[in-house]
């Protein structure tokens, strides 16, 4: 019997979501940035898999700050690279 471990429980890992069309937009422009300036996070990582990321998608995570209460943080859906 194979039980299926979802990462995202685990008190370690902060709250990873995928942002919508219209909240990527927003964010781009609050930060005047593009897609090619955020952190990436590859497409095969256990977080990303756990919540459905395609390529291309940004993912909001939410950390436990223990100066800010709370930080957020974005990273761009990517393919990991051939060896």
């Amino acid at each position: 019997m194979s039980a299926e471990l979802n990462v995202l429980k685990h008190e370690m890992v902060p709250e990873h979501s995928i942002m919508s069309e219209e909240d990527v937009k927003n964010l781009y422009a609050r930060y005047q940035i593009g897609p090619e300036q955020l952190p990436k996070i590859y497409h095969d990582d256990p977080a990303v898999l756990s919540i459905g990321a395609r390529i291309s998608d940004v993912i909001k995570i939410v950390r436990k700050s223990m100066t800010a209460g709370r930080a957020e943080s974005y990273r761009l859906v990517v393919r990991r690279p051939k060896k």
